[in-house]
């Protein structure tokens, strides 16, 4: 039906990877996440931070407060819109390709960083 090459596979799935932490975790985008969630960080006995999340409202709100606190969740979402992209708006492969990039530099820098 759809042939896809293994790089274009590649760079797929790091797109995705770097748009769902994007979404679901990073600074930048606390903006969208502040109307459904309140994050805090408290440290454990380790002293390790731990993440603590706060689903807010109900009905909708809740639903999507629920779906933004889950990486899962969003990986999918993310997922399905990435490859339509891919397979339906050509003009958007620089996009996901920068996305890659940021993505497999994200994997880099963890396991320099994590050993």
């Amino acid at each position: 039906m759809f042939g896809i090459s293994l790089i274009d596979l590649l760079i797929l799935v790091l797109a995705c990877f770097r748009l769902t932490h994007l979404i679901v975790f990073d600074t930048i985008t606390s903006f969208i996440r502040k109307p459904f969630l309140t994050v805090s960080y408290e440290a454990d006995v380790t002293g390790q931070l731990v993440r603590n999340v706060q689903v807010k409202g109900t009905g909708l709100r809740r639903w999507i407060g629920e779906l933004l606190s889950c990486h899962w969740c969003v990986g999918v979402w993310v997922a399905a819109g990435i490859v339509g992209l891919y397979l339906f708006v050509p003009a958007v492969y620089p996009l996901l390709l920068i996305l890659a990039v940021a993505g497999a530099a994200a994997v880099i820098e963890t396991k320099m960083y994590f050993g």
